[in-house]
């Protein structure tokens, strides 16, 4: 039996493990549908903040929020978050297949890891099932998804199943093995590309369709954040409501989108003749469970996770051109994140910018949208900016790329996702080698 020989050592990283290429890109923003036209505002520092159309929002304390427009479906159809879920990630993630020259395969090469939020039954379900239930048998609704299994709304039933939505994306794009869903709060996506990386990096898959995706700009969940405190309420003035950074921030605007990226060992796709976009270089990941939305104020699982991602890529922090910030706006997680960023980089810290004060906070779906957006600044030499930023907070003495966006030679990204709970994921992004 002749033995395969190994790879050459330029197609492993610095402890063995398989090279992990981004080869496909998808984007699905408020600011636009595909990877052009969200990029192209991004640097343009627009906002992507509106006034709340989907819903009435009177006596609301927060009306405004980040909306993407779909280009399908039926009129006057009404989309739950699971259904808007369903419908951005695969925009996305036909994007990021034709991107990476894989549209025209039987089969994707490797397996799902979809980031999505947990799936709840949201009021058009419940009044379609009280209304066909009740028909039936009065009575109190107390399970509305077995509701709808009882009462054969089988497609509704499905759409309120957590697993229903990897399923369904998984046959639509041929993935390989059983998808993966997963939720960590705000660092969802960052986990999803994650467990593609390690994947690969195993040897378990040649390549892994990562995606993050998020649909619930809905009355419930605004209200409950608006009930954490957490939202801001400058609903006069949409697009200048997120501030991160700046020192009248006073909370978060939720959003929604997604972004998918086709991962592949660098090998395989130097073989097969794919452009490579970049590398994903190291990952890391802490949780502290400290408090349901606060940070412990040492700020060891945030400065942890960060340490460790760059010593996963095999660097030091000097090696680090920019951070993809978390970057929320609410006045925690930004002091937080300095306090993180201070004490990895000291003095010398590198820019740092939020694309949250554009495009909002699109929670599931973030961590997979910024290690989009960091890739394109490594190709294209860019920082996107942070705008709103009119008063600089004395507490935060870093470079926040304030207002517009800067020319600068990129190689490596730092993207941190620090979500509620405690669950903190980073990842450093790289260029792609040189011929």
């Amino acid at each position: 039996m002749t033995e395969t020989a190994p790879p050459p050592a330029s197609l492993r990283d610095h402890r063995g493990r398989h090279r992990v290429a981004v080869t496909g890109i998808g984007l699905v923003t408020p600011l636009g549908l595909g990877v052009a036209e969200s990029w192209a505002a991004l640097l343009a520092g627009r906002s992507g903040i509106r006034r709340i159309t989907r819903f009435p929002t009177a006596h609301l304390k927060t009306t405004i929020a980040g909306q993407v427009t779909l280009p399908e479906g039926a009129t006057g159809e009404v989309l739950t978050s699971p259904a808007r879920v369903e419908r951005m990630a695969g925009l996305a993630a036909a994007e990021a297949i034709a991107a990476a020259g894989l549209a025209g395969e039987e089969r994707f090469p490797g397996p799902l890891c979809l980031g999505m939020p947990p799936v709840e039954v949201e009021w058009p379900h419940r009044i379609a099932l009280a209304r066909q239930a009740l028909d039936r048998e009065p009575g109190p609704l107390r399970y509305p998804a077995l509701a709808a299994a009882a009462t054969g709304q089988e497609a509704l039933f499905e759409q309120c199943l957590f697993g229903g939505v990897g399923e369904r994306l998984a046959a639509r794009f041929g993935t390989t093995g059983a998808p993966v869903e997963i939720t960590t709060a705000c660092a969802t996506g960052a986990s999803a590309i994650q467990l593609g990386v390690e994947a690969i990096q195993r040897g378990e898959a040649p390549a892994a369709l990562c995606i993050g995706a998020e649909g619930s700009v809905q009355p419930e969940a605004l209200i409950r954040f608006s009930l954490l405190s957490a939202l801001s309420t400058r609903n006069e003035e949409p697009e200048r409501a997120s501030r991160p950074f700046e020192k009248n921030r006073e909370g978060f605007v939720m959003s929604e989108g997604a972004a998918a990226l086709v991962l592949e060992s660098l090998e395989g796709a130097m073989a097969r003749g794919a452009t490579v976009l970049g590398l994903v270089l190291g990952c890391g990941e802490r949780a502290d469970s400290f408090h349901r939305t606060r940070s412990n104020p040492d700020g060891g699982a945030i400065i942890g996770a960060m340490r460790a991602a760059i010593a996963d890529a095999g660097l030091e922090p000097a090696a680090i051109d920019y951070v993809n910030a978390h970057g929320t706006g609410t006045p925690e997680n930004d002091k937080m994140e300095t306090l993180g960023m201070r004490a990895v980089f000291g003095e010398a810290c590198p820019p740092i910018s939020s694309n949250k004060s554009m495009i909002g906070h699109t929670l599931s779906a973030a961590g997979a949208i910024e290690a989009v957006f960091s890739l394109l600044a490594i190709r294209d030499g860019m920082l996107p900016p942070t705008i709103n930023h009119e008063t600089p907070d004395p507490a935060i003495p870093l470079d926040v790329v304030p207002n517009e966006a800067r020319p600068a030679a990129v190689r490596h990204v730092l993207s941190n996702s620090f979500g509620f709970g405690g669950q903190n994921v980073c990842l450093v992004l790289g260029a792609a080698p040189q011929a």
